[in-house]
């Protein structure tokens, strides 16, 4: 069953799971254990091809994304296994994977961050790509290329970075630098 609600002066649309397995679209905010925020758009254009499909976590692989990878980390001058490893601890190449937090699609982009960056569809691979590779090289820059500091900002923040003059003492963000940085090595060798 799906279910469709939204006035026509809508800002933004979400597409949730329900504990039956039914899918609704609405412009409201839902929490709670019966909602599982599958999608958030600002256009409705593609919700109902996004409420009729599933998604099947062994389907998707980085080679589905190897072109735009490639495309975008070459452009921004960014290391391809370090995105590859990035998207596979944020999203593990889901693109339409959305955090209790709100940070969406393959590079988990939080949606002031996307914005920024002028994405339009945060669930778009091609979008999303290009902001989070574009906001890698970003934080690269900001911290002379410590590629750990960046790691942690991309996690943490930048603020969090820049309180503790490095890697923040969060147990959350020592794993994540940690996991990226394995999977950094992993994703070298295939290049």
């Amino acid at each position: 069953m799906l279910t469709l609600l939204w006035p026509l002066s809508a800002q933004a649309y979400f597409l949730y799971q329900l504990a039956d397995g039914s899918r609704l679209i609405t412009d409201r905010l839902h929490h709670g254990p019966n909602y599982k925020l599958v999608r958030a758009s600002r256009s409705v254009e593609n919700m109902g091809r996004y409420a009729t499909r599933r998604y099947r976590p062994h389907s998707v692989k980085a080679r589905d994304y190897e072109h735009l990878i490639r495309h975008f980390a070459n452009r921004y001058d960014v290391d391809i296994a370090l995105v590859k490893a990035i998207i596979h601890t944020e999203s593990y190449f889901n693109p339409d994977a959305t955090s209790k937090a709100g940070a969406s699609g393959l590079m988990q982009l939080m949606p002031a961050t996307a914005e920024h960056y002028g994405v339009t569809d945060i669930y778009d691979p091609k979008q999303n790509l290009k902001a989070g590779i574009r906001y890698l090289r970003y934080l690269l820059g900001k911290y002379g290329n410590r590629t750990r500091y960046a790691i942690a900002a991309y996690n943490a923040g930048e603020k969090a970075v820049q309180k503790y003059k490095g890697i923040p003492p969060y147990p959350e963000t020592q794993r994540y630098v940690s996991k990226v940085m394995a999977r950094v090595t992993y994703y070298s060798r295939w290049q």
